[in-house]
């Protein structure tokens, strides 16, 4: 049994809705996890499985959202999974919770119960920073959040691509900068993909993108109209607001 640790914070997600305790140093949950949890279509009991799930930010958003999903939230590093465990049985969403490295074989899955084509959807915010062009975080838990390998984000899709069924749905965040990165690893086995462009403020290039994939899936690429987190004085959009706060999807999710 890992202790969950005791430099905590105590905070607020989705206007409340969430309260969600983590380390008061090292990585941090913050908009990603809800924007992505914001674009992941689900329905009731549906099987999801959230990768790099860490004190289960997007996962148990995503819950939160619409009960009765059979959630299942994977991380690598144990303290947080203990805190991601902690987090779901304080907001009463229930969860499994799995330590468990994402680059793993399908052996290592299934030991778990995650076997191929088990998963209706799967959700995940990978390591996205280049190491060659970010200075690393002298905190473990930290580095690995962050710093990405050259096969990070291909090893997560395949992860992803194993356990769903067919015509199940990926969504993923990635640094927009990296989107050919993107678009290589899910050219194997994805298709009917939705890019949404997440721009800090207007009138600089986005910073984020969000993606959906539809494994099997044969529709031509969308490439939607660009998310603005703030507007041009770098205050927050109420669209955006209204998202954070859980009043709202992104036009990832389809009616």
């Amino acid at each position: 049994m890992i202790d969950v640790v005791t430099d905590l914070t105590e905070d607020a997600f989705l206007g409340g809705q969430l309260l969600l305790k983590q380390k008061r140093t090292g990585h941090r949950a913050g908009h990603d996890a809800i924007l992505l949890a914001a674009a992941t279509e689900a329905r009731e009991g549906d099987s999801v499985v959230d990768l790099g799930a860490g004190i289960g930010t997007a996962g148990l958003a995503l819950a939160r959202r619409i009960g009765g999903i059979n959630l299942c939230l994977v991380e690598i590093d144990p303290e947080l999974a203990a805190l991601a465990r902690a987090n779901a049985a304080a907001n009463a969403i229930a969860a499994e919770v799995v330590v468990l490295d994402v680059t793993a074989d399908a052996q290592a899955f299934a030991a778990h119960g995650l076997t191929p084509d088990s998963a209706d959807c799967v959700l995940m915010n990978p390591p996205f920073n280049d190491p060659a062009r970010h200075r690393g975080s002298p905190d473990q838990a930290r580095y690995t959040a962050h710093v990405a390998t050259d096969e990070t984000l291909h090893a997560w899709v395949h992860a992803a691509r194993r356990m769903l069924r067919s015509n199940g749905v990926l969504t993923l965040i990635w640094r927009a900068d990296g989107i050919a990165d993107a678009l290589a690893a899910l050219s194997r086995g994805f298709g009917s993909l939705s890019i949404l462009p997440v721009h800090g403020e207007a009138g600089r290039p986005a910073i984020r993108v969000l993606v959906r994939a539809v494994k099997g899936g044969r529709a031509p690429t969308r490439l939607l109209p660009g998310l603005m987190l703030n507007d041009e004085s770098r205050v927050p959009k109420k669209e955006v607001r209204n998202i954070l706060e859980g009043r709202a999807v992104l036009p990832l999710v389809e009616p």
